[in-house]
């Protein structure tokens, strides 16, 4: 039987399940659906669905974007927690039906929304998490908001989206001693410090801004050898007269003008003569100012923590839609999240499977008809010899 969605954190032998969806009957009740892009005709709807491939249809039932070309507005709230003083798992399964061309994945989790039918673009989040693609930019996003700024990672993500209807599973772990850790399909593609590879803080330090570049300070690394000297014989003239032209006998100088002897290229040429380049021995290195002790930096040992987290919700804009997305939870267990990769898993096997099918069919059709093609080429050149 698919497990309904957790209102409230429900204690397990370990730790808590804050939230938990599986998309089952009833799960209309448990979402909300936005209305933010309502009033200018983009907004997207869902709807429930396995997908072409599935082990168990009931069982493998998540939601979907219905439509191309829309924004689609999804959350669905739980009692407020904060995740002060223990880990986070935030965790998820996304399924591109087809190649989704320009548009995300991913989820947003922040404090309790007032209205949930405004949720977009514009709603304060903690916590972005998933897949994003447009053309060949391609990434998994982890984006935290801190101090009402939403904070990119450094470097991006890899991205894991790949195999048009396959199944992938996406885990965050965010950790009280401000680390991260991203595992996709069980397989750890990140772990690291929030303060390191974020630009959460200030800098510690900054270049002192009255200190400035000496005078005398020598930038270039090379100069010219003062020692170098254009030989005499060096020729510069690309062209020169022809001095073997002779004007013709019948040139008319009232009717075709004064006679001009043709240029032609100067079998001396040498090319532009520049002068050697040496080491400048007078060269200090690139000059830098000198750093100082940042005056705004403040550490800060609790980045990870959030006060208030309340929903979670999809806000996507998709130019091909058809994604399916399942199996969704936020807890401090992993043996909790652990069930849910063991039922992508089982899914995960099938779905490959069957593209395995279709690939191999696609294949052997376009072999059909290649080769067909090439018989029609054949009698049609048995025929042209007749």
């Amino acid at each position: 039987m698919r497990r309904a969605l957790c209102l409230s954190a429900l204690a397990t032998a370990s730790g808590k399940i804050y939230f938990s969806e599986t998309f089952g009957d009833g799960w209309e009740s448990r979402w909300t659906p936005s209305e933010w892009k309502k009033s200018d005709g983009t907004q997207g709807t869902w709807k429930a669905s396995a997908g072409k491939w599935f082990s168990d249809e009931k069982e493998d039932q998540g939601i979907q974007t219905a439509e191309d070309s829309r924004f689609f507005g999804l959350s669905a709230g739980f009692d407020s927690f904060s995740n002060a003083g223990k880990d986070l798992i935030i965790q998820y399964q996304a399924k591109y039906e087809k190649d989704i061309e320009c548009g995300g994945g991913y989820v947003k989790i922040g404090p309790k929304l007032s209205d949930p039918t405004t949720f977009g673009d514009p709603t304060p989040y903690n916590i972005m998490f998933g897949p994003d693609k447009c053309g060949y930019t391609k990434r998994t996003h982890l984006i935290f908001n801190y101090k009402g700024k939403n904070v990119l990672k450094k470097s991006d993500l890899a991205y894991k989206q790949e195999g048009e209807g396959t199944s992938h599973v996406y885990r965050l772990v965010l950790k009280p001693d401000n680390t991260a850790r991203v595992e996709i399909d069980g397989e750890k593609i990140y772990e690291g410090s929030l303060k390191e590879d974020w630009e959460l803080l200030a800098p510690k330090e900054i270049k002192d801004p009255e200190d400035k570049k000496p005078s005398d300070w020598v930038d270039d690394s090379m100069m010219n050898d003062p020692d170098d000297k254009k030989p005499d014989d060096w020729v510069e003239e690309k062209r020169i007269v022809d001095e073997k032209a002779k004007k013709p006998d019948d040139w008319d100088d009232e009717e075709d003008g004064e006679w001009e002897a043709p240029m032609i290229d100067n079998p001396e040429y040498k090319g532009e003569w520049t002068v050697k380049r040496i080491s400048n021995p007078a060269y200090k290195g690139v000059w830098e100012a000198k750093k100082i002790a940042n005056p705004e930096f403040v550490d800060d040992d609790t980045l990870y923590k959030y006060d208030d987290f309340g929903f979670i919700g999809f806000d996507l804009w998709q130019v091909k839609g058809n994604t399916i997305f399942d199996n969704v939870i936020i807890t401090d267990d992993v043996a909790e999240a652990d069930k849910f990769v063991a039922k992508w898993k089982t899914l995960s096997e099938v779905e490959k499977a069957k593209k395995k099918e279709e690939d191999d069919a696609k294949a052997e059709e376009a072999k059909a008809k290649a080769a067909e093609a090439e018989s029609k080429e054949d009698d049609d050149d048995d025929d042209s010899e007749d």
